[in-house]
């Protein structure tokens, strides 16, 4: 019996139409041999199946059920491939346990967790995972300029605590410029971190569960032609991604032990990607992703066809892993 996965994309953020680019790439991908995959599409005014004309169908969200033609379709797995809300903050994840539908990515907490940036480094500060020095703003805080540069120094990045894709994040050379983009940042956010600049190498860390076992995958080495590695870095082309990065063997060891104690300590399934800065040697991590881009250009799929994994494979297996 072929299984019916529902491949969910779109989405409430910024990154809606990347992620529709991802969930039509594992649409494509997916063996249609073992699988009958179905495109559901996820926004704030609507939830629908879309068929290959084009068609749309509403999901039934009692059971996450469709009706096609009088025909009642469930699903016997979802493939997640929502960035950012309700796909990466745990929204979906809670929705579908209650449903008991199984479903690729981490569980409800690890996915509300990792996207709240400041938590997820308060987290796991204390199994000894290295961060920037960063300052918390909620929106209606007082700025005290003065206060931050004491604290993060200059050049800082002040970011959205909640979004992803790099919207609403800028580099800030001069004190005069901070409150601008404390401006910018608000806009995607009501909760703000302001984090010092590391100066070095950056790298993105694949960790996924591969065949019952947690796989660090080829690390990838970011080098923007950007200021720093932003939304048209990372979409646009301006940055080039090596992989495998060019670190040593030291260096290397470090930041794959990193991503595998983050992986292990926060109890994630799924796919994930982390991004660290060294410092001094040391790997310090900015952020933990857990549905990273799956476009064909994106970091995640590169890293896993470096490691021998085709894309099949890597969409197979996570739908297998989510079923055990």
């Amino acid at each position: 019996m072929k299984k019916n996965i529902a491949i969910i994309m779109g989405g409430y953020s910024s990154e809606y139409l990347i992620s529709i680019k991802s969930g039509n790439v594992v649409y494509e991908t997916l063996n249609k041999s073992k699988y009958n995959a179905y495109r559901i599409q996820i926004f704030k005014d609507k939830w629908v199946y879309v068929d290959i004309n084009d068609t749309e169908f509403p999901i039934d969200k009692n059971d996450f059920s469709v009706n096609i033609n009088n025909e009642k379709i469930t699903f016997d797995c979802v493939f997640n491939a929502i960035h950012g809300s309700p796909g990466e903050d745990g929204f979906m994840q809670g929705y579908f346990k209650l449903l008991n539908i199984p479903q690729t990515s981490c569980g409800m907490y690890q996915a509300s967790l990792t996207f709240n940036k400041r938590d997820c480094l308060s987290v796991l500060k204390p199994y000894g995972i290295k961060t920037a020095e960063s300052y918390y703003l909620n929106l209606g805080d007082v700025v005290n300029e003065s206060d931050i540069i004491k604290k993060v120094g200059l050049p800082c990045f002040v970011k959205a605590n909640k979004a992803g894709s790099s919207f609403g994040v800028t580099k800030v050379h001069k004190k005069e410029d901070l409150q601008n983009a404390i401006d910018v940042a608000f806009k995607e956010d009501d909760e703000i971190i302001i984090e010092s600049f590391l100066d070095g190498t950056e790298v993105s860390v694949g960790v996924i569960t591969y065949q019952g076992e947690t796989k660090v995958l080829p690390i990838t080495e970011i080098v923007s032609e950007n200021d720093f590695f932003d939304y048209e870095a990372k979409y646009l082309g301006k940055s080039q991604e090596i992989t495998p990065a060019r670190l040593t063997k030291e260096q290397e060891d470090k930041v794959k032990t990193a991503a595998k104690k983050v992986y292990e300590v926060l109890k994630m399934t799924g796919f994930s990607r982390s991004e660290y800065i060294f410092k001094n040697g040391e790997p310090h991590l900015l952020e933990v992703n857990t549905v990273p881009g799956l476009t064909r250009e994106s970091i995640l799929p590169q890293q896993a066809s470096a490691a021998g994994i085709s894309l099949s494979d890597l969409f197979d297996n996570a739908i297998e892993e989510a079923l055990k």
